[in-house]
Order: structure tokens, then sequence, then C-alpha cells
């Protein structure tokens, strides 16, 4: 049995390969932080107590600033695969706490790097890049298209990228770094901009909201399906040989566009008659324009997505209708029978 270790496990990525690396056969640990209230909603349907026979989920509480707790568990657990997911991820906050952010997502990865490199054991590495590393780049961005990143957070993701290139470099480590452009899901936190959205249009219509706050609605971005991009990085660890992907649709769409399409699904009315743009929500510097180039992935490893910009919506709007006991309108529900016959992750 593969052992795998997952830094942020309770986050919307995490608990989706959580999810399929257990479908796979993998004894599963996750790092969680600790912290007054519970954050393990997202895997909470995965829990069995511990001390039943034949458990292969383990939590672990850890910290990516704590560079002897990492020691610890990596010697501890000696997974055979560590998928390092766990982050600061709010790209608009990371301006709010830019040293912490730097702390935890930079020198976070080192320290788990530093964990394999001295352990001396034969770990596979996932490093979870970012398509914010591109930041002002031209589109379509590739493997090949220089970083400008625009963030602390895309700033301490480019520090990550090329630090486990040089670990793989230097070291031999099996590393590679998955630059996934956004993807969504209905596990999505609630502050970033598509759940905000979705979960908006729900309350809206259950009468519980009148109105959403928004920044800047003219950025536009590469969204794909979250479930589909976790099974890709298990991929990029079966490899013979390390690389790095970009992991993307190929499409970009505006936030505008992403509310007439939300709104028309959902049917509840025009979106002007309930938006309103609030200049907190709005970067010192923004991005303005993300889309992925993605015949690496196609041609080395047979990926592409099934889930592109209008069937993501669907999928979302009627996971939170549900959420709130209401009707949903169903297209998303029957995409996915369709699309995932053999689904391995929960309903949402």
């Amino acid at each position: 049995m593969k052992k795998a270790l997952i830094t942020g496990i309770s986050g919307q990525d995490g608990s989706y390969l959580a999810e399929f690396l257990l479908n796979k056969g993998y004894e599963v640990h996750g790092i969680i932080r600790w912290d007054s209230v519970f954050t393990t909603q997202r895997i909470e349907h995965l829990y069995q107590d511990p001390h039943l026979n034949g458990v292969n989920l383990f939590a672990d509480y850890g910290n990516l600033t704590d560079t002897g707790n990492i020691e610890k568990l990596v010697n501890q657990i000696k997974p055979d695969e560590i998928y390092h997911l766990g982050a600061m991820s709010h790209v608009r906050v990371s301006f709010d706490m830019p040293e912490y952010t730097c702390n935890t997502n930079a020198l976070g990865t080192l320290r788990i790097l530093e964990a394999v490199k001295n352990s001396g054991l034969p770990i596979k590495f996932y490093m979870a890049a970012s398509s914010e590393m591109f930041g002002a780049s031209i589109p379509p961005q590739s493997e090949d298209t220089p970083f400008h990143p625009r963030s602390p957070y895309a700033c301490a993701k480019v520090f990550s990228y090329y630090i486990t290139q040089l670990y793989q470099e230097a070291h031999g480590i099996f590393a590679c770094n998955g630059i996934l452009f956004n993807h969504e899901s209905p596990r999505r936190g609630e502050t970033f901009v598509t759940r905000k959205i979705t979960r908006a249009i729900a309350r809206i219509k259950a009468g519980l909201d009148k109105k959403i706050y928004l920044g800047n609605l003219d950025a536009k971005r590469d969204w794909g399906f979250a479930p589909e991009y976790v099974e890709v990085m298990w991929k990029m660890l079966q490899q013979t040989k390390p690389d790095d992907y970009v992991i993307a649709t190929g499409e970009n769409h505006s936030v505008k566009e992403f509310l007439d399409e939300a709104f028309k699904y959902a049917d509840i009315g025009d979106w002007h008659n309930y938006v309103e743009i609030d200049p907190q929500y709005f970067r010192p510097a923004e991005v303005e324009v993300l889309v992925g180039d993605t015949r690496k992935a196609k041609e080395k490893l047979n990926w592409q997505p099934k889930i592109k910009f209008n069937e993501l919506i669907k999928i979302m709007i009627d996971a939170d209708f549900r959420a709130l006991s209401l009707n949903p309108p169903g297209e998303g529900d029957k995409i996915l029978r369709e699309e995932f016959p053999n689904r391995w992750w929960k309903t949402d």
C-alpha cells in the first residue's frame, strides 16, 4: 500500500485528492492546522475512528512555518508521495499579510523539500504552483512563458516553483510543479469569486440575501473543475521522469460573463439588479487575463478537461441550491452523471 502525505488536506483540492487516493488504495495522511474551531468540514465524510481496523486516512496536526514539525512528520510517516497543497491561498488578502504569506507559501515549500532531502527516502514531491505566477505576462501562458507576479501570493509561489526545480536538479528529488489555473467546485471557499457568486444566487433565490458585493468584473480567468485537476496531480507523480505542467481549460471568461451565465441559469433576473462594486475587493495590482496553453499536458499526460465554463457554473449552482433545500435546475447534476459515471468523490 502506497502512502501519501497531503498538506492542506482540509481545503478544496486536498479533500478531493484524499478521496481520489483512497479510491486508488493509498494510505493517506493529511496535515491540518490546529484551530479553536473545526476547519475539517470538507473531509468529515472520510473520517473513521483511528482505533478501528483498516483505517486508511489519518490527520496530523502541523504547520508549514514549523521546521521541526515538518521534519518529524516526514520521518514518522515515510510517505511515497507528498502533495504540497497547503498555503495562504487568498490572493487579495496576501497584500494585507505579505510576510505571513511568504513565510507560509515560500519558506513552507523549502521546509518540506529540506525534510525530503534529509530523510534520504525516495519520496516523490508535487508542488501546487499557480497561474497567478504569470500575472501580467501576455496570454496564453505555457510552461515557457516568463513569470510576472502581481501579488505577494504570486511572488511566494514563484519562489516555490524555482526552489522545487532546484531540489530536483541539485539533489535528485523527484519533484514536479503543477501550474494550475483557476479550478472551482461546490467545495470552493466562499470568499473566492466563483463560489461567492453561486452561493449568493442561491441565497437570493431563498430570500436570505439581496446583494452581492464584488470587485473587478473585467478580470478574465481560465476556470476548470477541481476534481479533474487533482487527478492530474497524481498523474504527474506516476511519470518516469519529473516535469512541470500547465493545467487549464484553454478558455478564458470575465467575471461579468460568469455573472451573465450564472444568473441566466438560475433564472432570477438581471444580475445588475443585485451586484454592487466594493473598492475593498480590488487588488493594488490587478491581473487582467489568465488563460492556459495545455498542449504539453495533453501530449505527455494524455489529459484534457471534460468540464468547461458553462458546465462548471451549472454544477456549482445546483450544489448551492441543494444546500439550501432549493430545487436545483438540474442540468449540472445531469452533466456530472454523464461525464463521470464512475465518480470517485462524494456528491456535494
